[in-house]
């Protein structure tokens, strides 16, 4: 692995989640992506890490993060949005890649709509995470730390 990913976690979102704030207020809240962005910042320097922080709402997009990963990242957090019920594709690159990841959803997905209880990119992470709005992310990003044998700094 390249020393630079000695500290990094790839922190991926997926479609729609550029509209954090504005898209369904009642179901995702109303922070924004730059909200999350700031919370994973701050989770991460906690554990002597950093985030690497990247939207797309394009499938091949997000796969070519997951590849630039491989050898750029310690571990990945990611929210695939709807591309979790749907993407092989983005399975196939988690698999593939062989980096720790924690998969996050803001709202909780098996409340809602049934194609929604599927996931596949929750069967390439080694935990998975939904229902707890954006506090999720700082989760698991804890989560992934120890994962990786960090402790908190402080």
């Amino acid at each position: 692995m390249a020393n630079s990913a000695a500290n990094t976690v790839f922190v991926l979102n997926g479609p729609n989640l550029n509209l954090l704030g504005i898209r369904e207020p009642e179901t995702y809240g109303h922070a924004t992506l730059a909200d999350v962005e700031a919370l994973c910042a701050k989770a991460a320097a906690s554990f002597g890490l950093t985030v690497d922080c990247r939207q797309s709402n394009i499938e091949g997009e997000l796969v070519n993060y997951i590849h630039e990963a491989r050898t750029k990242a310690v571990g990945i957090v990611i929210n695939a949005g709807a591309y979790s019920h749907t993407s092989i594709a983005i399975h196939d690159a988690l698999v593939g890649v062989k980096v720790p990841t924690v998969e996050v959803h803001i709202s909780n997905v098996y409340t809602r709509e049934d194609f929604r209880h599927h996931s596949f990119t929750a069967r390439a992470a080694f935990a998975s995470l939904c229902g707890f709005g954006i506090e999720g992310y700082r989760l698991a990003i804890s989560g992934l730390a120890a994962k990786l044998g960090k402790t908190p700094l402080t």
